[in-house]
């Protein structure tokens, strides 16, 4: 099988269930043959793992909107540069939770900084390297953040503490993006219950593979 780099990110609101997705499709790829590494952000080195804990304390309520963009602008050049890229020139398939989308939707759209601007300034930070794909678990706010609020395992970060009014930009966000990018959004219903998003990315996944081979 030959194998080429392929960077897919995964996105969607706060309880979407991204993380346990995506080490479901992890170990799926890697019965399939696949060369397969997973990724956070922000986060993923530790230069940005350490940005990330400023950026989601809890203590850190009174960060300005552009702090707050500029932050994962940072750690997102630092996590590509250091991890990512490097990953990908070996012919991995690196699955990431969040990227670019994360900030458009929530500091250009939800934060109300504007398209153009958080757009231009994380295109700066990245460079070249968008994904080939993304797949957005589309869940609805108030069954993302029941689940969330709802877990004992999952910790309640400054962002889950946003107004609802807050989170349903961000669902909206993401709509307007995968209209807007739709040549590499797929859309999983993320509300239907977790084996059932799983067997459903799953069989999403291996299209998307097969397109960007």
């Amino acid at each position: 099988m030959k194998k080429t780099g392929k960077f897919i990110t995964f996105e969607g609101g706060e309880g979407a269930g991204k993380s346990t997705v995506i080490q479901a499709v992890k170990t799926y790829l890697i019965e399939k043959g696949y060369d397969v590494i997973v990724t956070r952000e922000p986060g993923g080195t530790p230069i940005a793992e350490q940005i990330r804990e400023v950026i989601l304390s809890v203590d850190n309520i009174a960060m300005a909107a552009k702090t707050e963009v500029l932050l994962y602008a940072a750690a997102r050049a630092q996590h590509l540069a250091e991890f990512v890229e490097p990953q990908l020139a070996q012919g991995k398939i690196v699955l990431c939770d969040r990227f670019v989308d994360s900030s458009l939707v929530y500091q250009a759209y939800a934060r109300d900084l504007g398209f153009d601007v958080v757009y231009e300034l994380n295109s700066y930070a990245i460079g070249t390297c968008w994904p080939q794909a993304t797949i957005l678990l589309d869940v609805e706010p108030k069954i993302g953040l029941a689940r969330v609020f709802n877990s004992e395992e999952r910790e309640v970060n400054r962002l889950d503490q946003e107004s609802y009014e807050f989170h349903m930009r961000v669902y909206e966000g993401y709509h307007d993006l995968a209209k807007r990018f739709s040549d590499r959004f797929v859309i999983v219903d993320a509300n239907q219950h977790l084996d059932a998003v799983i067997e459903q990315t799953q069989q999403v996944i291996t299209k998307v593979i097969e397109h960007v081979e």
